[in-house]
C-alpha cells in the first residue's frame, strides 16, 4: 500500500511536469497541471499526517509529530479510563450478565457428552500430574509428619464428648435407638430367627448334660431365653419410658460428661493416642496404604477405559442435565451472579484500569508503534491515496472557477 501511494505521488509529479511543459500548446493542459499540482500537495500532506502518527517525518523533530510514541502513557491512561467507564460500568455489565444466562449456557455445555468427556479427560490429566508429584518419599513423609502433629494437638476425649453431646441433644440418640430396636424387634419376632438362635445356643450349651439336662431341655430353656429377650426389646421399642431406655439414657449422659471433665480418662486416651501415632507399624501401614492408593490411581487414570474418567464424565453430564431440567436452580445461580456482580465490578474496576495503564507503560514505545502500524497501517495508506485523488479534484475545481471568474 505504501508503494501504491508513492506511485500515485510520482505519477502526479510526472503529470505536472508534462502538463506544465505542454500548457503553452493548449489551454487544457493548464487544467491538467492544476489537477496534478493539487494532487501532489494532497499526497504529501496526507503522507506527513500518516507518518506523524508513528514517527518524525524525515527524522526531523517537528512539534506534534511521532504522536503515538511520544504520548504512549497518556494514550494508555485514556484507553483505560474509556474501558473502565464505558465497558465496565455497573449498569452495562449487569445488563450483559442478565441477558447472558450463564447457568443455562453452562448446563447446555455440560450436558453434551463430548464436553463431559473433555472435562473428564482434563481432570484426569491434572490428577495424573498430581499423583505423580505426590508419589515421592519426601512428600509422603511430610504429609505423615503433618498429620501426626495435627492429630497430637487434637483433644480426642473432649472432641468425642462434644460430638456425642450434639448427637444426644434433645433425645436424638433415642431416635437412633428407636430405629435399631424396631428393626431388632421385628427380626427377633420372626419364628425362623428364634428357631435359629435356639438351635445355635442349645448346641453350645453341651455342659447342661452334666447337670441333668438333655438336649431337648436345653432347647426349651434357650427358646425361653430368646423369647424373653425378644419381648424385652419389643417393650423397649414401644415404651419411651421403659426402665432400660432410661438407664441407657443415663449411661450415655454420664459417659458424655466423663469425656468432657474426667482428667484421668483424658490422660488414658491421650496416652493411647500417642502410642498409636508413634507406632512404627502404624507408620508403615499408612505409607503402604498411601503407596497402594497412588499406584491404583495412577494405573486407573493411565488406562483408556479409566473408571475415574467415566465417573467424572457421567457426573458432569448428569449435573448439566439436572440443571437443564431445573429452572429454579438456574434462576438461583443467575440471581446470585447478578447480586455478586456489582461488588465484583466495583472491587476490580480500578484494578483493571490500573493494569491497562501499567501494561501500556511497560511497552517499549518503538515496539508498540510497530505493532499499531502493522495492524492499522494498511488502512492508513488509503488516506494518502484518497488525499492524492481528492486533492487533485479540488485543485481542478479551484482552477476551473478561477479561470471562469477571471475570464
Amino acid at each position: 500500500m505504501k508503494r501504491i501511494a508513492l506511485a500515485l505521488l510520482a505519477a502526479a509529479a510526472a503529470l505536472y511536469a508534462v502538463a506544465t511543459w505542454r500548457t503553452p500548446a493548449h489551454p487544457a493542459w493548464g487544467y491538467v497541471a492544476a489537477f496534478a499540482e493539487a494532487a501532489m500537495v494532497g499526497a504529501i500532506a496526507d503522507w506527513f499526517a500518516v507518518v506523524a502518527l508513528f514517527r518524525h517525518p524525515l527524522g526531523l523533530p517537528i512539534p506534534h509529530t511521532a504522536i503515538i510514541p511520544e504520548n504512549k502513557d497518556r494514550i494508555g491512561e485514556n484507553l483505560a479510563n474509556f474501558i473502565a467507564t464505558h465497558f465496565l460500568a455497573t449498569d452495562q455489565v449487569l445488563a450483559k450478565v442478565k441477558d447472558f444466562d450463564a447457568a443455562g449456557r453452562v448446563a447446555q455445555w455440560l450436558a453434551r457428552p463430548d464436553n463431559a468427556d473433555r472435562v473428564g479427560e482434563r481432570l484426569v490429566e491434572v490428577g495424573r500430574w498430581a499423583v505423580g508429584a505426590l508419589n515421592d518419599e519426601r512428600v509422603r513423609q511430610f504429609v505423615a509428619d503433618l498429620a501426626r502433629r495435627g492429630l497430637k494437638q487434637v483433644d480426642v476425649t473432649r472432641l468425642s464428648g462434644q460430638v456425642l453431646e450434639a448427637m444426644t441433644h434433645e433425645g436424638r440418640h433415642q431416635e437412633l435407638l428407636d430405629g435399631v430396636l424396631v428393626q431388632l424387634a421385628r427380626l427377633l419376632g420372626e419364628d425362623v430367627v428364634q428357631d435359629t438362635l435356639t438351635e445355635a445356643i442349645a448346641r453350645e450349651v453341651k455342659a447342661l448334660r452334666y447337670v441333668g439336662l438333655d438336649q431337648v431341655a436345653a432347647r426349651m430353656a434357650t427358646r425361653k431365653v430368646v423369647t424373653v429377650v425378644a419381648k424385652t426389646i419389643i417393650d423397649m421399642a414401644e415404651d419411651p419410658q421403659h426402665e432400660l431406655r432410661l438407664r441407657f439414657d443415663g449411661a450415655v449422659t454420664d459417659f458424655v460428661e466423663r469425656l468432657k471433665t474426667d482428667d484421668a480418662l483424658r490422660a488414658r486416651v491421650d496416652k493411647a493416642k500417642a502410642e498409636m501415632l508413634d507406632s512404627p507399624a502404624l507408620n508403615d501401614y499408612v505409607n503402604q496404604l498411601w503407596t497402594e492408593l497412588l499406584a491404583w490411581l495412577q494405573d486407573d487414570m493411565g488406562r483408556s477405559d479409566s473408571s475415574l474418567r467415566r465417573s467424572i464424565a457421567l457426573a458432569t453430564r448428569t449435573l448439566g442435565e439436572r440443571l437443564e431440567r431445573d429452572p429454579e436452580v438456574r434462576g438461583w445461580i443467575n440471581g446470585e451472579l447478578q447480586a455478586a456482580a456489582p461488588r465484583l465490578i466495583d472491587r476490580y474496576r480500578e484494578d483493571i484500569r490500573q493494569y491497562i495503564v501499567a501494561r501500556v507503560q511497560a511497552w517499549d514505545a518503538q515496539e508498540m508503534t510497530t505493532e499499531l502500524e502493522r495492524h492499522i497501517g494498511h488502512d492508513l495508506q488509503f488516506i494518502r491515496i484518497n488525499g492524492t485523488l481528492v486533492g487533485g479534484l479540488v485543485g481542478l475545481v479551484i482552477h476551473t472557477l478561477t479561470v471562469w471568474l477571471t475570464g
